[in-house]
């Protein structure tokens, strides 16, 4: 099973859609904790949902499940907590959460991407979702866009 995951920094709107048509995204998790900020530019709730219906033919589903805590998420930006632990708490929290148990498989049967603001995964969440989800269900393969 694929798990496509993508950041909206640093792309534009026509390069963003085009990948989700692409790779025939038809559902895209928003796994942010705020996906309101006027700063998300197309990829703010409402326009998002409009532009993924009407450009990519894809739904929208916004999951804080997969979500760090807004603490978590500030001690990490605020260098108060080093990637390393971000990562560590991160996992406990999935693990807390039982992710595996309550966000439903058949999401990822059809083409789902997981979304996030960071450019790339190395130092994201959506990375470490895919992978405690890997590690948990046993046949995932991410695929970073």
């Amino acid at each position: 099973m694929k798990i496509f995951t993508i950041g909206f920094a640093g792309k534009s709107a026509s390069g963003f859609f085009e990948q989700m048509r692409e790779h025939g995204i038809e559902l895209l998790v928003d796994v942010r904790i705020n996906n309101k900020s006027q700063l998300a530019g197309f990829a703010k709730q409402a326009d998002l949902e409009f532009f993924l219906r009407e450009l990519a033919g894809a739904r929208y589903r916004h999951e804080e499940r997969l979500a760090p805590t807004r603490e978590m998420l500030k001690a990490y930006r605020s260098k108060d907590m080093t990637w390393e632990e971000y990562e560590r708490r991160f996992l406990d929290l999935m693990a807390e959460r039982k992710v595996e148990d309550d966000i439903p498989r058949e999401w990822f049967e059809e083409p789902t991407v997981l979304l996030c603001s960071e450019s790339s995964p190395e130092r994201c969440h959506r990375r470490l979702v895919v992978e405690y989800l890997s590690e948990a269900w046993g046949d995932i393969q991410a695929v970073h866009l």
